[in-house]
């Protein structure tokens, strides 16, 4: 059984959506297609508020939007199978996530399951260059080779994936909504090699940011998460670094339709996961390098921080010398990654 936000129990699949590397494969075979058995709004049961006067409603671009927004998906399909391996099969898949079709693969191991399941949220690469199943190519092949079934999505503007032409001006918070929507497309899945009880949640880099906004928007959707070099948990920082310092033209527009963080803090502080750190529920656990020059340790040791301070169950393991994509301990961390999964998705 899951716990859902307002503590309500649910059954709930695990599995893990995985952001990785697109290898070749043969274009054949195509698999069968799932049929949803449930989507989120038929899996929760409304908990009466204690209240009798409703929650007034939120901005929808930040987390309490998310949090007041009531999540879907459903209608996992696999298609073609790009690769098979003596360990896993990879296919191409799509799933519905909040109205829009998601795009992205899926390895499925060898053998009889259920297998548990992790879903993996992969880090910044161009849109305009990325090509279904596109990173953290290492990770998917190791965690389908040790049983998990891996979902890795591409994001809604990504591949196949629907368009949202307002997503990056609305700090691309619609990939949080991709990825709860990977989760419960893959819990209401009736795919026999997927374990319905257990799921878990890998995020790298910006894909680190998608899976703390995961956790606080959703407490109870996985059992366990792992991010890898994360951004911050500060989203005013990520402009800062990663766009302004770039000329990105995107910051006038961002800028424009939601203020400076000196115009408008409360926005900036609401678009911000550890605004809301006592709402994680969930273990996590952080892996970052000390010579990283792409994700500033420090913003992954003031995150810890803040969680710790509200008393959640949060690790940070730092790798000295490690840069951003992780090299010489990169098995090391993945060793450290399989056995805290394995820990928590029993």
């Amino acid at each position: 059984m899951r716990l859902l936000r307002g503590g309500v129990c649910v059954a709930a699949g695990i599995v893990l959506v995985a952001v990785v590397g697109c290898t070749g494969g043969d274009g054949a075979d195509p698999a069968p297609t799932d049929v949803p058995a449930s989507t989120s709004a038929a899996t929760r049961t409304p908990t009466p508020s204690p209240s009798l006067s409703p929650s007034p409603a939120a901005d929808p671009v930040s987390i309490p939007g998310l949090i007041q927004r009531e999540h879907t998906g459903s209608n996992l399909r696999l298609g073609s199978v790009l690769t098979r391996t003596t360990a896993y099969t990879r296919y191409a898949v799509t799933y519905e996530a909040n109205g829009l079709t998601i795009s992205g693969i899926m390895n499925i191991p060898t053998g009889k399951g259920p297998f548990p399941a992790l879903v993996l949220a992969h880090g910044y690469i161009d849109p305009d260059v990325y090509t279904t199943g596109r990173g953290l190519a290492r990770e998917q092949d190791l965690l389908a080779r040790n049983g998990y079934v891996v979902l890795h999505t591409d994001y809604r503007n990504h591949a196949t994936s629907d368009d949202d032409p307002d997503n990056d001006v609305n700090l691309r918070l619609g990939y949080t909504e991709d990825v709860i929507g990977a989760v419960l497309a893959l819990r209401s899945s009736t795919r026999p090699e997927i374990d319905g009880d257990r799921i878990g949640l890998l995020g790298r880099s910006m894909g680190g940011g998608v899976a703390y906004n995961t956790l606080v928007v959703e407490p109870g959707l996985v059992d366990a998460a792992v991010v890898f070099a994360p951004v911050s948990s500060r989203p005013a920082e990520n402009v800062d670094r990663f766009q302004r310092s770039e000329g990105d033209p995107i910051v006038a527009e961002i800028e424009a339709a939601h203020g400076t963080p000196e115009q408008n803090p409360k926005f900036w502080r609401e678009v911000s996961p550890i605004t809301y750190a006592d709402r994680l529920t969930e273990p996590l656990l952080i892996h970052h390098g000390t010579a990283d020059d792409t994700c500033p340790i420090t913003w992954s040791r003031q995150t810890t921080a803040a969680f710790k301070a509200a008393g959640k169950d949060v690790q940070l393991k730092e790798y000295e010398g490690e840069a951003h994509a992780f090299g010489p301990q990169w098995p090391a961390s993945m060793d450290t990654t399989m056995a805290f999964f394995a820990q928590h998705l029993r």
